[in-house]
């Protein structure tokens, strides 16, 4: 049967990432490809024990309709807690709950994109915020990136050649998909040329508190002077991604527009979800579980970048990072990543292919690991395989 759909449905294809991921779910392949964190840390036993007191103390609220805005007491603990660290000082009035940031993403996209809009963004992107965006039918403007993030003076160009950009996108901490970190400096002319132009910043942060080496940086809403930033936090990457908590800091004026969207969208994050998040961290210091967390990740990080300095060809270039879940994988021009995941999935191993995180296309020469899911012994194996496939193309 023929539908008569919206035109929006002809731009949204399914998430490359999560179509890969059921081919992963054969347990003999070794699987690079999510963004998955490490199951075997999450806190199973002690949320076992909160779940029950809440039930038994609190139990109608918990299972009941609440405020769109979210549960007082998570948002406090985020403000100060999460948001201050990062250096943002801000009330809990500021902050909305979502289902996850990338409901923040698809919220961005309605409020701000009409159809042919202009979003800038760095090249590559983040798959689930240009497949989040592209619902909105616009137009997008990749920015290059460096070693230190997103050229700024490249952007400034971008701005100058779309004075009615409607939005800027950017993930400054261990970027996904490259893992690359924006400069200090570069945040703070960032949100100068943003003032300038008078465009809003998406500053999409679930790394941000995923460092391995020296200290967090500021986020980019630090800098913030006239409410033109939104950042978007979660609790997926540094708790449990299964309860879908995220968070929305912004201006009252802008918040205001995400609260009167979601209501439009599901009324409200889960109320049990919130409390048992807000119990953990008042019972347990969270930054005692992510300090844990990074323990484990820096050491399958070096372990995955050491595997490949052996088994990958010299031609084959790799980043770095200081945090977060991925490293990039560039090959010479000419290679086709997609082609090589059919290759690589023959021998068991996964990753996902890098054209699809370029939203006008091209670059098949690129892909994507990630180091936090698989443990060490999967790591070497898994990479080794890989190898193979990289040493035997034409």
């Amino acid at each position: 049967m023929e539908f008569r759909l919206a035109e929006r449905m002809n731009n949204l294809k399914a998430s490359e990432i999560r179509e890969i991921l059921k081919l992963t779910e054969n347990p003999e392949i070794i699987s690079f490809a999510g963004g998955l964190p490490a199951p075997e840390l999450f806190p199973v036993e002690k949320l076992k024990e909160i779940t029950i007191q809440i039930l038994e103390n609190d139990g109608k609220a918990a299972l009941q309709y609440s405020t769109t805005e979210g549960y007082i007491p998570l948002r406090k603990i985020i403000a100060e807690e999460r948001m201050k660290p990062a250096g943002v000082n801000v009330s809990y009035e500021n902050i909305l709950i979502i289902n996850g940031s990338q409901q923040g993403l698809d919220f961005s996209g309605k409020i701000f994109l009409d159809k042919d809009d202009v979003v800038i963004c760095e090249s590559p992107s983040y798959l689930g915020a240009i497949n989040a965006f592209k619902a909105y039918m616009p137009k997008f403007v990749e920015v290059p990136m460096d070693d230190d993030g997103m050229i700024i003076e490249e952007l400034e160009k971008a701005l100058e050649a779309n004075p009615k950009a409607k939005l800027i996108y950017t993930i400054p901490d261990f970027q996904n998909p490259t893992g690359k970190t924006l400069s200090v400096e570069r945040r703070k002319r960032l949100v100068e040329l943003a003032e300038k132009y008078n465009v809003p910043i998406i500053e999409d942060n679930p790394y941000g508190e995923l460092r391995y080496e020296g200290d967090r940086l500021p986020a980019i809403k630090s800098f913030d002077t006239k409410g033109l930033v939104v950042y978007l936090g979660t609790f997926s990457k540094t708790f449990c991604p299964g309860y879908r908590l995220g968070w929305i800091c912004a201006s009252p004026e802008l918040l205001s527009k995400y609260i009167m969207v979601k209501q439009g969208a599901d009324l409200q994050a889960s109320s049990i979800s919130q409390r048992e998040a807000a119990l953990f961290m008042e019972k347990y210091k969270l930054d005692e579980h992510i300090n844990k967390i990074k323990k484990i990740y820096r050491r399958r990080r070096d372990l995955m970048i050491e595997t490949i300095k052996k088994e990958f060809p010299e031609t084959v270039k790799y980043t770095y990072p200081s945090g977060g879940l991925f490293t990039w994988i560039s090959l010479p021009e000419g290679y086709d990543s997609a082609e090589i995941l059919i290759k690589a999935l023959k021998e068991k191993v996964a990753f996902v292919p890098g054209g699809s995180f370029f939203p006008n296309g091209g670059h098949p020469n690129h892909f994507r690991l990630n180091y936090s899911n698989m443990p060490e012994e999967k790591i070497v194996e898994g990479i080794r395989r890989l190898g193979r496939v990289l040493r035997n193309l034409d």
